[in-house]
């Protein structure tokens, strides 16, 4: 978990010392753009080849690899000589996070029996509602702090000791899990997920700078090409000997192929949400980063409450619906946000946004925690590493497409030139917009939710309606006993 949140701090923490980066470094905008996209890419990319290093290695040894080397990186980025240095350790950092992210979940998933799962998972939740505004908060704090003059470097920093506790105490309680029978790492799979990924999501990361290029589109439709090809090769690797990277048998398991499809789009509405919710209160209200940092707190205490009490006390009695009713409050929140800007435009202030944020944040908590533990409630343990990795990349892959969106959705609302008395009103008008776009996105989720089984393997009684316990004796026999 102290390895979870440090990674989910590390992705937003950046995005509030830019100005800070660029003041004191010299870094060109390019540069800057780097110094975010390239921890994205780096990330993204080795995701699911660090769950199958994980499968493949023993999942303790890749997770204390990785807590060491994000570390290290860390410790790179934050005593960069020139700008340069930062993006490459930056590069480095994103990919030591994908050996150690996957590790986190399958992990879990190898080590507790199914009926504790559910509270470790409600924990996870928690951390992720924390993680999702602490970053912004304490990016906000320690630029603001100025620590023994050196500016933004202790967002770096502050990694150090926290990794050197996460890697002491994974040597001392991690025990060693990994997949029964060996697998060897295929290194086509990872080459071809490598390779549609960065035609995917780099394009994406970079579109809206460069003004939307040709050849991004280009890039962005080869990606679907290379994909099928790796869906190709993968099944017939897995009927040859057995050790694809994507193990595809795990999508005939009902609750992972429509848990990963929730996924997806969930990831996207956060991406989305998020950046747009920054700019409109930095840039449209012209708050400081301080400021709009305390303001996500109602929202960050809501999702940590709900995550817990869902795993532990909802999804035991109600399943799915649990989830899909935290599409609809989350929806609620959003329509209750739109309502507020709306009614007080500029002059709004934090505690106006309290409610809506309270609002949407139990949403989110019903859904957050309930749902990893959906997804990975019918897969086998040596897939663990695998489906993880999966898990992680697609809500990436969505956050990538949200952050597409912002482009069209938040800033095609926003006119080319405007005199300083005309940006305020514009950002608030576009966030209104987009908040539309967000609900209806939501809207999406509750239907793809159908999709989901009624209550996780673990929770299903007596003989239940049967249709997972089939799709898993299909896609595994061994394992039924």
């Amino acid at each position: 978990m102290t390895a979870a949140f440090m990674d989910l701090v590390d992705v937003t923490i950046v995005n509030i010392a830019i100005p800070s980066i660029q003041r004191d470094a010299g870094a060109s905008v390019s540069q800057i753009q780097w110094i975010t996209a390239g921890y994205a890419l780096a990330f993204a990319t080795g995701l699911i080849t660090g769950g199958r290093l994980g499968d493949i290695h023993g999942r303790r040894r890749l997770f204390l690899l990785g807590v060491g080397g994000f570390t290290v990186a860390s410790a790179l980025c934050g005593f960069a000589a020139n700008p340069e240095m930062l993006v490459a350790s930056r590069i480095l950092q994103g990919g030591m996070a994908a050996m150690m992210v996957p590790q986190v979940l399958s992990i879990v998933h190898a080590t507790f029996p199914a009926h504790e799962r559910g509270k470790v998972f409600g924990l996870f939740g928690a951390i992720v509602g924390l993680g999702a505004v602490s970053g912004p908060l304490l990016g906000a704090l320690l630029t603001e702090w100025n620590l023994f003059g050196l500016e933004w470097r202790p967002i770096f920093l502050i990694n150090l000791p926290v990794g050197i506790v996460a890697f002491l105490l994974g040597r001392r309680f991690i025990t060693e899990s990994k997949a029964p029978k060996a697998l060897k790492l295929d290194l086509v799979g990872v080459a071809l997920v490598a390779l549609g990924l960065l035609m995917l999501l780099y394009p994406l990361t970079r579109g809206r700078e460069l003004g939307w290029p040709l050849w991004g589109y280009v890039s962005m439709a080869g990606s679907l090409v290379v994909f099928a090809a790796l869906v190709a090769y993968e099944r017939r690797k897995g009927a040859r000997d057995g050790s694809p990277l994507v193990e595809l048998s795990l999508f005939r398991v009902k609750s992972f192929a429509a848990g990963i499809a929730v996924q997806t789009v969930f990831g996207i509405s956060l991406g989305f949400f998020f950046l747009v919710w920054t700019l409109y209160m930095q840039f449209g209200l012209g708050w400081s980063p301080l400021r709009a940092g305390l303001t996500g707190v109602p929202f960050s205490i809501s999702v940590s409450v709900a995550a817990g009490m869902s795993v532990q006390k909802l999804v035991p009695r109600f399943g799915r619906k649990v989830l899909q009713a935290g599409a609809l409050v989350m929806a609620a929140g959003v329509l209750i946000y739109m309502a507020e800007s709306e009614r007080y435009g500029l002059g709004i202030t934090s505690w106006q946004m309290a409610l809506p944020l309270v609002v949407m944040g139990a949403g989110m908590g019903l859904i957050v925690a309930p749902l990893t533990d959906a997804v990975l409630s019918g897969v086998p343990r040596e897939h663990a590493g695998s489906a993880s990795g999966l898990i992680n990349t697609v809500q990436q892959m969505g956050n990538a497409l949200g952050l597409g969106l912002v482009s069209v959705v938040f800033f095609g609302e926003i006119p080319d030139r405007l005199t300083r008395a005309q940006v305020g009103p514009a950002f608030v008008h576009a966030f209104q917009h987009a908040l539309g776009w967000v609900a209806a996105v939501l809207g999406v989720i509750f239907l793809l939710m159908f999709a989901l089984p009624k209550r996780p393997a673990q929770h299903l009684e007596g003989g239940g309606d049967g249709a997972d316990e089939r799709l898993l004796v299909e896609a595994e026999p061994e394992l039924v006993h």
